[in-house]
């Protein structure tokens, strides 16, 4: 073989290698995909995914779709021919790696994070639609977890009904941290509290707990912002008048809250909310019924409008980004509150879908 030509294959063949190497080479981005649909008024994994017993339950029809997204692990390593060809795909979308994973975050510390924000969602999806029936819910602040090592470690415990703070009646959960800033560290601070035992037998009871003690605290100084702190995190604890299941593996995260919520109010009212209809949606909710935004709406309007739905209940924050970009056939529905998202189910079912508040892109 000529030298020349033996060269010029040589140079090639490296050319190549070289394109492989850097094609396959690791980079720091992460996949986010659409992922499955699951109606609450129905069954997974045969369970009926909202199960009420104690109180009169209806009928119900049609879809009321809570929606995911698929993500890429943290351990994952994404070369750079994926990251191309998932910027270049319509139903999957890439983003930075610390997006989906912050300050070195691992897949099981995320996975964590996820199912203790998705029992708490279900928590608040219970109460705001208890609220918008008129139904009574006890609700007390509560002792939710305790820094290992922080100052109230062995005298405070989860489960601890807080009462007072220096003997100021606690109403809400910040109102602890608010009390106990307001000291300067190394300086003491009461705690009135009914202890985690006593609180769960009267709950068991039916009765409110009784029996108050008194814990004095020493503060310290957090390594953030030097403000004072004892070490704990204060929570919500909620007595429903009845039991409300809600039966979901392997989901995780805040963001079914809104539509857990409307398929209680649907199965615990006459008539069917979505009058046969397919509709779908996302949102976060709080105790008082406000919808507040989430990630990956893009990839939420796809798998919905792959699974059939027609209309998606979106949180107002997340509207302009959802109206860039919407599926055909996907109508959008703006909502702030489950009293807005009720009143647009209204006009669903009844086909008053003009009067629907929409989304636009601004």
């Amino acid at each position: 073989m000529p030298r020349r030509t033996a060269t010029m294959l040589a140079s090639t063949l490296i050319f190549f290698a070289l394109l492989m190497v850097g094609v396959l080479m690791p980079v720091p981005y992460a996949e986010m995909s659409p992922g499955p649909t699951v109606n609450t008024l129905g069954d997974a994994s045969g369970e009926p995914v909202l199960k009420i017993s104690g109180r009169k339950t209806y009928p119900t029809s049609g879809h009321l779709n809570m929606t995911t997204v698929r993500v890429t692990g943290a351990d994952y390593s994404m070369n750079l021919f994926e990251a191309l060809y998932g910027w270049l795909a319509h139903d999957s979308v890439i983003v930075p790696h610390d997006t989906l994973y912050p300050d070195g975050k691992t897949e099981e510390q995320s996975t964590q994070e996820n199912a203790e924000e998705f029992s708490q969602s279900q928590e608040s999806a219970k109460v705001a639609a208890l609220k918008e029936l008129g139904i009574p819910v006890t609700s007390r602040v509560i002792v939710s977890t305790v820094v290992k090592g922080g100052a109230a470690e062995g005298k405070l415990h989860a489960g601890d009904v807080i009462e007072s703070v220096d003997g100021t009646r606690i109403k809400d959960p910040a109102d602890v941290a608010e009390l106990v800033s307001k000291h300067d560290p190394g300086q003491d601070v009461t705690f009135t509290v009914v202890p985690a035992e006593r609180a769960a037998a009267a709950e068991k009871a039916g009765k409110e707990p009784e029996g108050t003690q008194d814990v004095t605290l020493t503060t310290r100084k957090a390594d953030d912002d030097g403000r004072a702190i004892v070490g704990i995190q204060a929570g919500t604890d909620h007595t429903f008048p009845f039991d409300i299941d809600i039966n979901l593996a392997d989901v995780g995260g805040p963001s079914a809250g809104l539509m857990f919520s409307l398929g209680i109010v649907d199965k615990l009212t006459p008539g069917q909310l979505t009058g046969g209809k397919f509709v779908a949606g996302t949102g976060t909710i709080d105790d008082d019924g406000t919808v507040g935004p989430i990630g990956g709406i893009t990839m939420k309007l796809i798998g919905a409008r792959n699974a059939g739905a027609r209309y998606f209940l979106t949180p107002d924050e997340n509207c302009a980004a959802a109206a860039a970009d919407t599926p055909s056939g996907l109508t959008l529905v703006r909502v702030k509150t489950m009293a807005d998202a009720k009143k647009s189910m209204d006009k669903i079912r009844t086909g008053d879908t003009a009067a629907l508040p929409s989304c636009s892109k601004s």
